[in-house]
């Protein structure tokens, strides 16, 4: 019995985590389309189809940038997401055919993960594109299978930061109080830490500088900042 090859476009799409001190959140785009005549609104992941003849890491890195308008970001493929029902709705479908123009059966998509900082400027290249920041925990329906996406993305950040926690400081600002870094700690790895144990761990670690600045403007008492210094942290883990 003979089987017909599928025609399969293969895409990337990026997650580009960042935390605001309390809550993780992703960088979505806002999409516009036409189902039934009538328009929608609604979101999807930094993503596209590749060209013919590009690598994924450079397609991967130019979808950023004309999306988001985000460079040298360091960008990690964590997964393939194949499924045949990734463009089931319709919607989908419409929007892809029409902003691509072409025909979609069905599409691979390659995963890549970024960790930014929140305060950075988000600005696409693309005309009519809008980037915004969004609580991974108040996440709408999305385009395609991204909620999916997002959720493995979170995932594979818990198990790398498991194994190495100095990028979960690619998250934090230059300078960060203690409540902020243990925010951090709790968002990723989904578990409550008691303050003041944590707080002992903290200031044990060589890597973590205290800063003679403190909080300014605050109703309760100021709390010291800190740094991150990469050099001890490579130093300690060799």
């Amino acid at each position: 019995m003979e089987t017909e090859s599928a025609k399969i476009h293969l895409s990337v799409d990026c997650t580009v985590l960042g935390f605001d001190g309390e809550r993780l959140e992703v960088l979505l785009i806002r999409r516009t389309g036409v189902e039934g005549g009538e328009e929608f609104h609604d979101m999807k992941l930094p993503g596209s189809v590749i060209v013919d003849g590009e690598e994924l890491d450079d397609a991967a890195r130019r979808v950023l940038t004309e999306l988001t308008g985000l460079k040298n970001v360091p960008l990690t493929q964590f997964h393939a997401f194949g499924s045949p029902d990734r463009t089931k709705d319709p919607r989908d479908i419409h929007w892809l055919e029409a902003t691509q123009q072409m025909h979609v059966g069905r599409t691979v998509t390659i995963g890549y993960m970024a960790l930014v900082k929140i305060g950075r400027s988000i600005m696409g290249d693309m005309e009519g594109t809008e980037a915004l920041w969004v609580p991974v925990d108040k996440l709408p329906p999305l385009a395609f299978d991204h909620n999916q996406i997002i959720a493995e993305a979170v995932k594979m950040l818990r198990t790398l930061a498991s194994m190495d926690p100095s990028m979960l400081y690619a998250l934090m600002p230059r300078k960060f109080t203690v409540t902020q870094l243990r925010n951090l700690y709790e968002v990723v790895f989904g578990a409550r830490l008691d303050p003041a144990n944590f707080y002992k761990k903290m200031v044990q670690m060589p890597y973590i500088v205290p800063l003679e600045e403190r909080e300014k403007g605050v109703a309760h008492r100021a709390a010291r900042y800190y740094r991150f210094d990469k050099n001890t942290y490579n130093k300690t883990r060799i």
